[in-house]
């Protein structure tokens, strides 16, 4: 269950589901952790989790990461060499959010296509995309989906359109890659399971430090093969880690407990939503509101993001501006009680704008 003991003139920190802090089971585990070296394959927590994580989500094998970030470039770095492409939404986090890392580490194109107005992936877009055979183009390797699309408003990706583009792989010989950095979110928000989700993946990957509640790490799951290529290309990025078994104990803690209740969290925004909704002068921008993202605009306020979030900062709600929206993250740290708070400093914030 979320946190309790809010007050009243408590901070609603909404930036990220990226906040939350370790659950008292997992400091318990990782404070008894046994402990090895992972580099030298001897951690035995690690090598558990990656076991435990790969068959949770229906794979061969599993590598365990520092970050997302590094878990997307490593996936790059297998699937594709230097002057290579890879296909992906144009709102990617791996294209927006990761430095370009792809590129400038791994000399690998990010060819951008256009989602869904839904912001769902469009296999018809990834399609025409892809470069013909021919000496004058980049060869495309990979298709890439991100499931919840983050920018694209949290919005799930369903077994369906995996599979539509695995279709699209598979006619022109190419791999598909999962960013699930949340997939555990949408396979709750679907009522399905992540391994149904990634089923037509060869790699992908998800995050234990979002809503998961774990402090550090991610995880690549893919074939047995694949894993032993992408624990060389870790190493080459620097992410060997030696006695890495006290922060993948927290790991297996929220694997274990942690999955079912990320319902909670989707029902916060969407209690969220529904108080902007009725706020005058915001709008959310998106159709609706599938996990536990909530994105609005304040458009009719004629106040720019940013000055909006600032104003919301002095009331004691944090946010991020996203270009020109605002995003907000509900998550285990954020407790029940807290919505109604949050909805009413709001809305506090469009009146002192509106008037």
């Amino acid at each position: 269950m979320a946190t309790s003991g809010f007050a009243p003139g408590d901070i609603v920190d909404l930036r990220s589901d990226t906040v939350t802090r370790p659950t008292p089971a997992m400091r318990r585990a990782m404070a008894e952790a046994e402990v090895g070296d992972d580099v030298a394959g001897d951690d035995p927590t690690v090598n558990k989790l990656e076991a435990v994580a790969a068959a949770r989500v229906g794979k061969e094998a599993g590598l365990f990461v520092p970050s997302g970030s590094m878990a997307n470039l490593v996936c790059a770095l297998v699937h594709c060499a230097p002057g290579e492409a890879v296909i992906m939404d144009r709102n990617a986090h791996t294209r927006i959010y990761e430095v370009g890392a792809v590129t400038a580490l791994g000399g690998i194109l990010m060819d951008p296509v256009e989602p869904l107005p839904d912001g769902r992936p469009d296999p018809a877009a990834y399609e025409a995309a892809i470069f013909p055979d021919n000496i004058h183009h980049p060869r495309t390797r990979l298709l890439w989906i991100e499931n919840t699309s983050n920018r694209g408003g949290g919005t799930v990706v369903t077994v369906e359109t995996t599979k539509a583009v695995r279709a699209v792989a598979d006619r022109h010989g190419l791999g598909v890659h999962v960013d699930g950095a949340r997939i555990f979110n949408s396979a709750v928000a679907q009522g399905c399971s992540a391994s149904d989700l990634l089923a037509d993946a060869d790699s992908a990957m998800f995050c234990f430090s979002k809503g998961l509640c774990a402090p550090i790490g991610s995880m690549i799951v893919g074939s047995r093969d694949f894993i032993a290529a992408a624990r060389r290309k870790r190493k080459m990025v620097g992410g060997g880690m030696r006695q890495v078994g006290v922060i993948a104990a927290a790991a297996l803690v929220a694997l274990d407990t942690m999955v079912n209740r990320l319902a909670e969290d989707h029902a916060k925004a969407k209690e969220l939503a529904a108080g902007i909704e009725t706020t005058p002068g915001l709008a959310i921008a998106m159709p609706a509101v599938q996990t536990n993202m909530v994105y609005f605009s304040t458009d009719r306020l004629g106040v720019p993001p940013q000055q909006f979030v600032d104003e919301l900062k002095a009331l004691g709600v944090l946010c991020y501006a996203t270009g020109p929206r605002i995003r907000l993250v509900t998550h285990h740290d954020v407790p029940p009680e807290a919505i109604p708070h949050a909805v009413e400093r709001i809305g506090r914030a469009a009146e002192a704008f509106g008037s």
